[in-house]
């Protein structure tokens, strides 16, 4: 079942809560059920928010982001390269809670990190949503435009 796809431009409000789309709320849950009737018993009410180092925001619903945790878990604290690792994504990581209109609240720290002060592009990952900054995206995307053909080439 395909997870989250599109992109969609929202705006942060002044007290630096997001509106999820209503299609990506709409696929909560469904990739971690095996049907759609039970999809529609999965109820979605915290994400995990993460910064990223190219300076985007990463959502991820708790299902997907227990079987990343379960391979950071299996880092081992006595080697400082992987304890490093767990730190680095354990700082760089918080739940936040989705109200009643599907709104989650981000954190000045967060929202300095991604360079958001109003209006985001929210772009659906399959398994993950990612939070730019416009300009940002559309400096990422103007910078790498001629890269689609030798990324995609390389990889499909």
């Amino acid at each position: 079942m395909a997870g989250f796809i599109g992109k969609e431009r929202h705006a942060v409000d002044e007290k630096g809560r997001l509106m999820i789309p209503v299609r990506f709320r709409r696929k909560f849950g469904q990739s971690a059920s095996s049907g759609v009737e039970d999809a529609v018993s999965v109820h979605i009410d915290v994400l995990y928010i993460m910064k990223t180092p190219d300076r985007s925001l990463e959502l991820y619903e708790p299902f997907i982001w227990n079987d990343m945790r379960k391979t950071i878990s299996a880092l081992s604290d006595f080697n400082t390269e992987e304890r490093l690792l767990k730190t680095l994504m354990y700082e760089s990581l918080e739940m936040v809670e989705l109200d009643r209109q599907g709104r989650v609240a981000i954190s000045r720290e967060f929202l300095e990190h991604a360079g958001i002060t109003k209006d985001v592009v929210i772009i659906g990952a399959d398994t993950k949503m990612i939070i730019w900054e416009p300009d940002r995206l559309s400096a990422l995307l103007q910078e790498s435009a001629g890269r689609f053909a030798l990324l995609a080439g390389r990889y499909f």
